[in-house]
């Protein structure tokens, strides 16, 4: 009986835990944001400083299924603007969580006309600062920053470890994987040209079909949906576009261990396009992985888990939320 009692008593008060890590001080409604003849299904978190406008960060995700909340991960990224006095407005891809549409379907300026809709949507709210809207984006969504930018103004950016050319990225991505995973040169060798061959097979735009046969039948997880949303956006390259963010306030962050991104080559852009204005900022976590958590965590699916359930604030590298809540505090001190 007291052994029983015993573990009840320690259950409770980790879901006790759970539930107190994963209150956030700021307050969240759905909303329905009408675009292309669909609807957005969106969440808009609020800070609960009893002002009656506050700024605003609109969240452009990165690849995949993401739904408004990235399975709750960017709540704490979302009370850290509520603590500098923003709200934050995210919402479902197209197709997940019941959102009609297919994101597959997306090009990266089909993604910039949606959110510039959605900033229309929030410039017609009496509590939103049409003067303090900016854009919040990770990975893939650096080639949408600066298209919505040239779409609608915006009063900044933070943009969270963005790539500049898709081709080249891809082509980092595998060579830094073949390394952490002490590839073989013969295995390096024939997984290059493996991916010279998808990159011949893109550029002749090439069907799904053509591209299982060059592959001897293995799609090797490859879907045909997947392969038309490559083909319509392997050449996307954001230098160009990035001249749309001068005289913009720009954060950019980097992490230390981007086995994704060339970071290096990122802040090189960035730098060569935003420096003269002024107004580019650069962070770096150098024990941060390609999404902001450190890579300690992130590098086990175990300790992505318990961490957050138990000190979500955790799962970010040291200084990523605080240095986000200063930049948007400073947008709003300098007005």
């Amino acid at each position: 009986m007291w052994s029983l009692v015993a573990v009840l008593v320690v259950v409770t008060g980790l879901v006790g835990v759970v539930l107190w890590q994963n209150s956030y001080d700021m307050d969240e409604q759905r909303v329905s944001i009408r675009h292309g003849g669909h609807t957005l299904n969106g969440v808009l978190a609020t800070p609960r400083d009893g002002r009656e406008r506050h700024g605003l960060v609109v969240y452009v995700h990165g690849d995949g299924p993401v739904d408004a909340t990235h399975d709750d991960g960017y709540r704490p990224m979302w009370e850290a603007n509520a603590k500098a006095g923003y709200a934050s407005l995210s919402w479902d891809k197209p197709g997940v969580a019941g959102a009609p549409g297919d994101w597959l379907d997306q090009s990266m300026d089909d993604r910039a006309d949606e959110a510039a809709a959605a900033i229309a949507w929030a410039r017609a709210r009496p509590d939103v600062d049409g003067d303090r809207i900016g854009l919040w984006g990770a990975s893939q969504a650096g080639w949408v920053l600066p298209k919505i930018a040239a779409k609608t103004p915006v009063s900044f950016v933070i943009a969270v470890s963005p790539a500049i050319n898709w081709l080249q990225q891809g082509r980092y991505n595998l060579l830094a994987e073949l390394r952490a995973d002490n590839a073989s040169a013969a295995r390096t060798k024939a997984e290059v040209a493996r991916s010279d061959t998808i990159r011949r097979l893109l550029g002749r735009h090439a069907t799904y079909e053509e591209y299982v046969r060059a592959m001897g039948g293995d799609a090797d997880g490859m879907t045909a949906d997947r392969w038309g949303f490559i083909s319509k956006n392997h050449t996307a390259d954001a230098t160009q576009d990035l001249r749309a963010l001068r005289g913009v306030q720009v954060l950019l962050t980097l992490a230390g261990h981007d086995t994704n991104v060339d970071t290096a080559d990122t802040e090189r852009t960035y730098r060569k396009v935003l420096d003269a204005g002024g107004a580019l900022t650069v962070e770096r976590y150098p024990d941060a992985a390609h999404s902001l958590l450190k890579q300690s965590i992130e590098e086990s699916d175990l300790k992505t888990t318990v961490t957050a359930l138990l000190s979500p604030h955790s799962l970010f590298a040291d200084g990523f939320l605080d240095d986000q809540r200063r930049f948007l505090f400073e947008r709003s001190r300098s007005r």
